[in-house]
C-alpha cells in the first residue's frame, strides 16, 4: 500500500503533470517557445513545487515561488511564471488530480510591471534617415545584408537569423517559414520585393550552401548572434530608445496602415499575427498573397523614396 502511494504520488506530483502538460502542447507551439516554457517550469517552479503532490499545492506555496522571481526585480516574468503555473493547474483539474488552480487566489498579489513599447522609428522622415545609416554600414557583409533586409520584411528577429537557404525561393520571389519556426507555430509565407530579391541574391553567394543565410561569424553551423543586429546599430549611434530589432514591424505597421492606407487585415497577416476571416476562420498562410506580394513592393519602393 505505501509502494502504491508512492507511485501515485510521484505520478501527481507537481512536475510529472508539468511535463504531461507540456508534452500535449508541444505540437502547438514554435520550438523556441517549448523551450522557453519548458525553462521557466525547470528554474523557477520546480525547485519550491516540483516533488509535492499537485493537488496539495496552496495558494501560499505558489506565491512563495513567485516572491523569489520577483525579488529579481524580474516583474514581467513573474507574471509569466504565474500564467504557466495556472495553466499546470487547471491540467490538473482537468484530468482528475487537483480540486482547483491555487494561482486564481493571487490577483493582485504580485507587482505589475511597467508596460514597455519596444522603440521604434515611425516619422518618415526619420525613417529615410535611418535606412541610409543601414546602408552605410561598414561591418561585416552579413550583418550588412540582415541590416537592409530587416526593414524590407519586418519579420521577426528571430525568424530572420534562423532563415535557411531551402527557405528562400527567388524564382517565385518568396520566403517560406515553417510553423516550428513561427511564433504562432503555423507556416508563413513572406513575399519579396525585387529590392528583397536582389540582397538575398547577394547573400546567397556567399552562404547558399550552409545551414543559415545569415551564419555567426564564429560558426557556419549557427545562426547571426540576436545581438548582431542591435551592436550594429548601437555602433552606428543609434540609441536602444530609438530602434530595437522589433522596431522595423512596428515601424511598418504604423506606416503601412497610416501613411500608404493598406487594409489592417493585409498588414496584421505579413506580421503573421491571429487574423481571423468573417467566418472566424484563420487565414492561412497563402491568404491574400498576391496583395500582399503588391503590397510589400510598394513597400520596398516607399522606403527607396524615403531615402532619396
Amino acid at each position: 500500500a505505501e509502494k502504491i502511494a508512492g507511485v501515485e504520488q510521484s505520478e501527481n506530483s507537481f512536475k510529472a503533470v508539468a511535463f504531461e502538460w507540456l508534452a500535449k502542447q508541444k505540437m502547438n507551439w514554435s520550438e523556441s517557445h517549448f523551450i522557453r516554457v519548458q525553462r521557466i517550469l525547470v528554474n523557477e517552479l520546480f525547485p519550491l513545487l516540483g516533488n509535492r503532490p499537485v493537488a496539495s499545492i496552496t495558494s501560499k506555496d505558489v506565491l512563495t515561488a513567485l516572491r523569489k522571481v520577483e525579488s529579481r526585480g524580474a516583474f514581467d516574468t513573474t507574471h509569466r511564471v504565474k500564467q504557466i503555473a495556472g495553466q499546470v493547474f487547471r491540467y490538473a483539474v482537468a484530468t482528475g488530480r487537483a480540486e482547483h488552480d491555487p494561482t486564481s487566489a493571487l490577483k493582485g498579489a504580485l507587482t505589475t510591471p511597467t508596460k514597455k513599447h519596444l522603440a521604434a522609428i515611425t516619422d518618415p522622415k526619420e525613417v529615410g534617415r535611418l535606412l541610409i545609416m543601414l546602408d552605410g554600414y561598414v561591418g561585416t557583409f552579413t550583418v550588412r545584408n540582415a541590416l537592409q533586409l530587416a526593414p524590407l520584411v519586418f519579420a521577426r528577429p528571430a525568424e530572420l537569423r534562423h532563415a535557411e537557404p531551402k527557405e528562400i525561393h527567388l524564382d517565385k520571389a518568396e520566403w517560406h517559414i515553417p510553423g516550428k519556426k513561427m511564433k504562432m507555430a503555423h507556416p508563413h509565407i513572406v513575399p519579396l520585393s525585387t529590392q528583397a530579391v536582389e540582397i538575398l541574391t547577394e547573400q546567397l553567394s556567399l552562404t547558399g550552401q550552409g545551414r543559415y543565410v545569415f551564419p555567426s561569424a564564429r560558426s557556419k553551423d549557427r545562426p547571426m548572434s540576436e545581438n548582431a543586429i542591435l551592436a550594429a546599430m548601437r555602433a552606428m549611434g543609434i540609441a536602444k530608445e530609438e530602434m530595437t530589432g522589433h522596431g522595423f514591424r512596428a515601424m511598418a505597421r504604423t506606416i503601412l496602415d497610416e501613411v500608404l492606407g493598406f487594409r489592417v487585415d493585409l498588414i496584421e497577416h505579413q506580421l503573421a499575427h491571429a487574423v481571423t476571416d468573417v467566418n472566424g476562420r484563420a487565414y492561412n498562410r497563402t491568404t491574400h498573397l498576391l496583395k500582399r506580394k503588391e503590397m510589400m513592393q510598394k513597400w520596398a519602393d516607399y522606403l527607396d523614396e524615403l531615402k532619396q
